[in-house]
């Protein structure tokens, strides 16, 4: 969908970002997702099933990175489309494999992974489908295969936030607290060993910076200033964060597939 054709009122708030010039969509930005590569230590050869993989952009940096196997999951199948030229123009079709398919049916993909790496996704599903999504996770796990994953985080008021973030994003948008996230995942049959939260930082200039760079920032700065419909959206989500940000944030965590 493109900018022209996006309702700015009812899209969800990733889509609102990402046509202001977003490209890190992620609560703990880009020092999150290292942390989950650390607690990773992939090895060259391992496998990775990433979900929701959108252009490939992140499973060909796997890829290059760390030289693992990855096979991205999207529904979209323009962004497939687009993915697969990705991966031809970086000559790494022997390497990285972008599926069209839905998360919620993970079982149609074969084999089982080393690696499943998922951001900013089980925070926009029910509790039914973060069950299910995760179910599906520990199934295409190897035994002692980790679950790397940033999601969104809550300390305290849990209810009115869910309220809050569904009002302003659009999307049943619900986080959970520590101890939800890992009763989730222990439920599904994935133990979370490792975990680091921290402030919410997806509309943090600092982290802007971090994540963006100069010359992205000041573009996404400037298409929020000048264009109303994205200007009133973007405050909207900002000020829901400002107002929960003593107890809103970002979770990163590693779990074990028993």
């Amino acid at each position: 969908m493109t900018n022209a054709t996006l309702n700015f009122q009812t899209a969800p708030g990733h889509q609102v970002l990402a046509a202001a010039g977003k490209k890190i969509l992620r609560p703990g930005g880009r020092a999150a997702t290292e942390q989950l590569f650390q607690w990773a230590n992939f090895q060259p050869g391992e496998t990775v099933l990433e979900l929701a993989s959108s252009f490939g952009y992140s499973a060909i940096a796997l890829a290059k990175r760390f030289g693992v196997r990855v096979v991205g999951v999207e529904k979209n199948p323009d962004s497939v489309a687009r993915a697969r030229d990705n991966i031809r123009a970086a000559d790494l079709e022997g390497q990285v494999e972008i599926i069209e398919g839905d998360i919620f049916h993970l079982e149609t993909i074969l084999g089982q992974f080393d690696y499943v790496f998922a951001e900013a996704i089980l925070s926009m599903q029910s509790p039914a489908g973060k069950a299910k999504i995760l179910q599906g996770i520990h199934h295409k796990l190897k035994p002692g295969g980790k679950f790397l994953s940033h999601e969104l985080f809550v300390r305290n008021h849990e209810e009115e936030i869910h309220r809050t973030l569904s009002q302003v994003i659009r999307m049943n948008t619900t986080p959970l607290s520590l101890e939800n996230w890992s009763k989730a995942c222990a439920t599904a049959g994935l133990n979370v060993q490792q975990y680091q939260t921290g402030a919410m930082g997806l509309l943090n200039p600092v982290q802007m910076l971090r994540d963006e760079g100069v010359v992205d920032t000041s573009r996404i700065l400037w298409n929020v200033l000048t264009k109303a419909p994205i200007r009133d959206r973007v405050l909207q989500i900002r000020s829901a964060f400002k107002q929960h940000q003593q107890d809103l944030g970002y979770i990163a965590l590693c779990a074990i597939a028993d």
